[in-house]
């Protein structure tokens, strides 16, 4: 059923969506004449690599730096890609994985290979399920260059302050997937452009529902900065990226 849903609207997606595909890509394009998309190895279900295809919001080469995080404040961002990544439009070509079988509409985001290295056999569950365009933590850490913003090291600010919440989530929406749960974060990604803190009160009144962690809740609530905070499987805060 969930395959279904996530070829047909995929699909849908695609069609509704091609006038605005085309026109960034032109826009992309234009800016340095360059590729307008980007191919990103990242690992799937049962960690088997796959690209994801993203609209292009940096620099050519970009991933020649060896930073795998983004802060808002990276200069390898360009003009029009602030603007694709501030309205999520630069995710949208993922619509492609989606309807191959790659990826689902909802799941846990993938990830670069040199991060799931470091996953706690805990974290590791989360390679079981086919990643995802969105999933709580989409919503609750959409600012996350924001977050990063400013940091020395935003690789390691990740995994301090966000990596730990968002594999909570991820390891959340395993235990407790159903297609009814898909379509409502399919809702509250698209009203929390419009409205996040309307949405992060919904995701907050259902954690409470299924007895969720409270930290993870307040955490959830995005009143106060996310905290550091050790990743499921581990005991203490990572203090280097290996």
């Amino acid at each position: 059923m969930k395959r279904l849903f996530d070829f047909f609207l995929s699909l849908l997606g695609l069609i509704i969506l091609f006038p605005l595909i085309i026109s960034f890509s032109f826009l992309i394009f234009l800016q340095d004449l360059k590729n307008p998309f980007y191919i990103a190895s990242r690992v799937g279900k049962n960690g088997i690599p796959f690209n994801m295809i993203k609209f292009r919001s940096m620099i050519v080469n970009a991933s020649a730096s060896g930073v795998d995080s983004t802060a808002s404040d990276d200069k390898r961002i360009t003009t029009i890609g602030r603007i694709v990544r501030k309205f999520k439009i630069d995710e949208i070509p993922q619509l492609f994985n989606v309807m191959i079988g790659e990826m689902s509409f909802v799941g846990p985001r993938p990830n670069v290979e040199s991060e799931t290295r470091m996953y706690s056999k805990v974290e590791q569950r989360i390679l079981t399920v086919k990643p995802g365009i969105t999933d709580f933590s989409s919503i609750v850490f959409s600012d996350e260059g924001d977050i990063l913003e400013g940091s020395d090291d935003p690789d390691l600010k990740y995994n301090q302050i966000i990596r730990p919440w968002k594999s909570r989530l991820a390891l959340l929406y395993i235990d407790n997937r159903t297609l009814m749960i898909d379509i409502k974060i399919i809702i509250w990604t698209v009203l929390g452009v419009f409205s996040k803190k309307y949405v992060l009160k919904n995701i907050t009144n259902f954690l409470k529902s299924i007895k969720s962690d409270n930290l993870l809740i307040q955490v959830c609530k995005r009143v106060e900065e996310p905290i550091a905070f050790h990743p499921p499987g581990f005991n203490k805060i990572i203090s280097k990226r290996n």
